[in-house]
């Protein structure tokens, strides 16, 4: 059995869970997250704690039951605690605002990029250089930040660009000297 799939997922004061159909619903203070789980995939919910189960003993069975269960656990730990990205923008010149609810990016092209986010994503701008993304759901908050930083990602000369926060950009020496070649 999956090591990761048979252990059970507490549930936290002040979150439901309920299951209806293959569909997993988690409500919480943070907000409410909902999925389809996979046919072969069955999810109990039993006094404090949920129970992942699988159908057979397939390796596809057995990679969707640790799927799930971590799934289910994101679900609960985002309507609790919520998920955080943070990015930084290196580069003269670059910078990011909020103008109402949208992201307005300066990052060296002719234009500014207004990126809209998606429903349940928050973005803040603290400073120029620094961006948050937060959210109840983890995949959405990644996929944010993955969009955001596609707009400009570091070039390994300077390193400038859209990069995660600690994120290390492996740099490359530039062209040698051309009389060094003579």
């Amino acid at each position: 059995m999956s090591r990761i799939g048979r252990k059970p997922i507490s549930i936290p004061k002040g979150v439901t869970v309920a299951v209806k159909d293959s569909e997993v619903m988690v409500k919480g203070p943070k907000g409410e997250l909902q999925a389809r789980v996979h046919p072969a995939i069955s999810v109990e919910v039993a006094g404090q704690e949920v129970h992942v189960k699988r159908a057979s003993e397939e390796k596809f069975h057995k990679a969707l039951h640790g799927l799930w269960r971590a799934n289910i656990q994101n679900m609960v730990t985002g309507v609790t605690q919520g998920y955080e990205k943070k990015l930084e923008i290196v580069g003269v010149g670059y910078r990011a605002e909020i103008k109402g609810k949208k992201l307005n990016l300066q990052v060296g092209f002719s234009h500014p990029i207004v990126f809209g986010p998606p429903q349940g994503i928050k973005l803040e701008a603290p400073t120029q250089t620094n961006i948050t993304i937060s959210g109840s759901d983890k995949q959405l908050v990644g996929l944010t930040a993955a969009k955001i930083r596609s707009f400009r990602p570091p070039e390994p000369y300077k390193g400038k660009g859209i990069k995660y926060e600690g994120e290390y950009i492996r740099r490359k020496a530039g062209k040698a000297a051309a009389t060094a070649a003579k």
